[in-house]
């Protein structure tokens, strides 16, 4: 989805370029297959081949991925998961990243989230 995301519409031989360590041809168009299947993407016949794209915008397919990543890992609680990611993180945070995460927290409490 990555690659197809900064491409915004693509092969699957397209796709397979993009990607570290590629998998098979059949591999890519198998999972695109799936993925066409769930919603994430659509395609067009150009020809002998298809052209895929992503069928939300990349902000609305993050949000949905970190919705069902919080409720398969983290019983739906952003504490544990926001806990996770800071306990697993390998770099230290810089003054305006923890600023940019407390005005976040502020704006969520104004707004009674």
């Amino acid at each position: 989805m990555d690659a197809l995301y900064r491409r915004h519409r693509a092969t699957a031989a397209e796709i397979r370029q993009e990607m570290p360590e590629a998998p098979s041809d059949s591999a890519v168009r198998t999972l695109l297959r799936i993925l066409e299947e769930k919603g994430f993407v659509e395609h067009v016949e150009d020809g002998p081949r298809y052209v895929y794209q992503p069928t939300a915008p990349l902000r609305t397919a993050r949000r949905a991925a970190a919705k069902r990543l919080l409720d398969t890992f983290f019983e739906g609680s952003v504490p544990q998961a926001v806990a996770t990611l800071l306990d697993v993180s390998t770099a230290n945070l810089s003054d305006a990243e923890l600023n940019e995460l407390e005005s976040r927290i502020e704006k969520a409490r104004k707004e009674g989230r």
